[in-house]
């Protein structure tokens, strides 16, 4: 589905990313992950990086937050790989409290997680990208960004950012040949986490969600993936919901 295409996955050491670099990987793509955590905090991109070599997967420690360590990120794909065809950004601050109990401080960090960091990948990858030929951008949001839940008041703000400011992106460079969509999961576990959650979790997602469970993030990647590949080469400025029907 990847084939041949080079992807930027930022937060690699998440629970979304720490899947998606080895799927990514297995569709056919040189993988460049990132993270503020260390490669040898995460047996999955190290066994990701002893299957694949370090000709398909590099991984660099860097901050999403931070511009110049972005920009590192963004040359080091190119001196890599000498292109970009798709970045997938999933890193975010969330701080949950309601607006009185939400300092400045707690409410610029969360700001600065979720939003910023958006804007700061798709700046410094999007030159990179249109020398490509043009690419896919897929910042990953959350039904959070549409749909309030109480105390949720700094990362709904951020995420609903995140959703207005992909499709201003699709909008400004789709003549570059750029495509840019927003990832909207609901609820959603490791596969080890999903076989232990409580049932107490589980009657709650049975309330919430039309299909009556959470998700995984395989579940949530294979859709990224689709929206990174040429499958999806007529689709832009979409928010695509991956949350078993939580926003029914």
């Amino acid at each position: 589905m990847l084939q041949g295409k080079t992807i930027l996955i930022t937060g690699a050491a998440g629970m979304l990313g720490r899947s998606a670099v080895p799927m990514f990987l297995e569709y056919g793509a040189n993988v460049v992950g990132c993270d503020i955590v260390p490669l040898d905090r995460s047996p999955e991109l190290q066994g990701a990086l002893e299957r694949y070599g370090d000709g398909r997967f590099l991984f660099l420690t860097a901050d999403a937050t931070d511009e110049e360590q972005v920009r590192m990120v963004v040359d080091a794909a190119d001196a890599k790989f000498g292109r970009l065809d798709g970045t997938y950004h999933n890193v975010y601050t969330n701080i949950w409290k309601p607006a009185l109990e939400l300092s400045l401080d707690e409410w610029e960090r969360t700001m600065r997680g979720t939003l910023t960091s958006t804007f700061l990948v798709c700046k410094h990858a999007l030159p990179l990208l249109i020398r490509s030929g043009g690419g896919a951008i897929v910042n990953t949001s959350s039904v959070l960004g549409h749909l309030p839940k109480k105390g949720c008041l700094g990362y709904g703000a951020g995420k609903a950012g995140v959703n207005q400011l992909t499709r201003v992106i699709a909008t400004d460079y789709a003549d570059r040949g750029v495509r840019a969509n927003v990832l909207v999961p609901g609820d959603f576990k490791s596969p080890e986490r999903l076989d232990s959650l409580p049932e107490s979790h589980q009657e709650m997602m049975r309330r919430e969600t039309a299909l009556g469970r959470s998700g995984s993030s395989d579940e949530v990647n294979r859709v990224a993936a689709f929206l990174l590949s040429d499958l999806a080469s007529y689709i832009t400025g979409s928010l695509y919901s991956v949350d078993g029907g939580y926003h029914l």
